[in-house]
């Protein structure tokens, strides 16, 4: 009967300490996010990925597009496993798309260079998050969304271009 009740009693303090550790992930998991919600700054030294990635979303938020691109370039290089890729990838889809569709137009209506550029740019970061992870549905919805609101030419136009042009030789003459 005292083993039962040591074996027991193992088990209640085993759960307690268990539960209370999971409490405290919450705790700081709600903090941070508390935090990023109204883009205050924690001391995160001890967590540089988590740094690195506040500062790129806040940087996303606040418009500074090619900063957030260049920052999750650095967690690029940072990210242990291909899960943090593809997410990293996808963030900078999204930033690519939020600065493409930030560009004006021409007179004529087409896309100025540096908008086609930027969205072409997210269509490939947001097919490179899909290769790391295809259950990434986020990426592949984005994705599907911007292809819908590519015009038609400007996604021909780059399977166009493949053959190379020596001098002023037409492509495909002798």
């Amino acid at each position: 009967m005292k083993t039962k009740n040591a074996l027991l009693s193992v088990l209640v303090l085993t759960g307690v300490i268990g539960s209370a550790y999971e409490a405290t992930q919450l705790w700081q998991i709600e903090r941070f996010n508390t935090a990023l919600k109204h883009n205050a700054t924690l001391p995160l030294d001890q967590y540089p990925l988590t740094e690195k990635f506040a500062a790129a979303h806040r940087q996303g938020n606040s418009g500074e597009y090619k900063h957030a691109i260049q920052t999750y370039g650095q967690l690029l290089e940072m990210a242990p496993d291909n899960e943090m890729q593809a997410r990293v990838h996808y963030n900078v889809g999204n930033n690519l798309l939020r600065f493409g569709l930030s560009r004006r137009v021409n007179d004529d209506g087409s896309l100025i260079e540096d908008a086609r550029y930027a969205l072409m740019q997210a269509r490939a970061s947001y097919e490179q998050a899909l290769r790391l992870n295809p259950a990434l549905l986020p990426a592949r919805f984005n994705l599907d969304l911007l292809l819908s609101i590519l015009p038609a030419r400007m996604q021909q136009s780059e399977k166009e271009q493949s053959g190379v042009q020596l001098s002023n030789l037409p492509i495909g003459l002798p």
